[in-house]
Parts: structure tokens; sequence; C-alpha cells
């Protein structure tokens, strides 16, 4: 188990549009596990590779069901809305509510190679929208009103 120290505040790399994985190498496969054991160690449900300092496509997310890899993530389908609590590994202690599509479809691919798509509801289809952001150089405080910041 390796941790990987997570990127806060505005640091350059959070807000980079980070670059597309084109082969899924030894390293890839050993940055996901690194990153997921981050991520519960953090007690997160969500990292991008960004957070941890690499400008890379890649996100973990475990909702309670299992931990999920998706590599050049693309949202494909969004419907609904949802507003909720959110908060971010990266500005630690800050939680906001935020409104996001209650249903989202992504595709990507897994650790394989193998293209994948998944649709997620509620909390998942959050960190869908909150991860892909993150690989964008958006960060959730960005869709918060400007008159509260």
């Amino acid at each position: 188990m390796a941790l990987i120290k997570i990127r806060t505040s505005e640091e350059p790399v959070l807000r980079q549009k980070s670059r597309e994985i084109t082969k899924i190498t030894k390293k890839i496969k050993v940055l996901a596990q690194d990153m997921l054991d981050t991520m519960y160690q953090a007690n997160g449900v969500g990292l991008a590779a960004p957070q941890v300092g690499i400008s890379e496509r890649i996100v973990v997310i475990d909702v309670g069901t299992g931990p999920i890899v998706l590599i050049n993530p693309v949202i494909t389908k969004a419907e609904g809305k949802n507003r909720d609590v959110e908060g971010c590994l990266s500005l630690p202690g800050r939680n906001e509510y935020v409104t996001r599509a209650e249903k989202v479809s992504v595709v990507a691919l897994d650790l394989t190679g193998k293209q994948i798509n998944l649709t997620g509801e509620g909390l998942l289809a959050r960190a869908f929208q909150h991860e892909i952001d993150h690989l964008n150089g958006i960060l959730f405080i960005d869709y918060l009103n400007p008159a509260k910041e």
C-alpha cells in the first residue's frame, strides 16, 4: 500500500486539463491502486489523478459498492437535477451545496483496456461528475454562487 500526497487548495495541477492515457501500463495500474489506497485512507468516495499531482485522465471511485477505476472517462448522458452537499479531498473542511445531474452515463476504459459503459444515480452520479470535473481543471466551488464566495 502506497499513499500519495493529496494536493490541496489552488495548486496549479488542480486547474489543468489532464492528458489522455494512450497506453495502460503497469505504472498506470500501480497508480490506480495507490489512488484507491489514498482515497480510502482519507475517507473519500472519489479521487482523480490531478488531486495527487498527476495530470492524467484517471479517476477512482467507491461509494460503498466496491472500487471503480475509470481511464479517460467521458459523460455521455446526463438527466435530471439534484442539489446536495459536496466536499472534496483537495479542499479539506469545505462543504457546499452543488446542483448536478441526478443520473449520468459514462464511457471509459478499465484497467484491462476494455471499454466500459456505466450509469450512476444519486451519489455515484455525483462522484462521476465531480471526479471527471477534476480531469478538466474544474473544482466543485466553481459551481457556487459568486455572491456567496
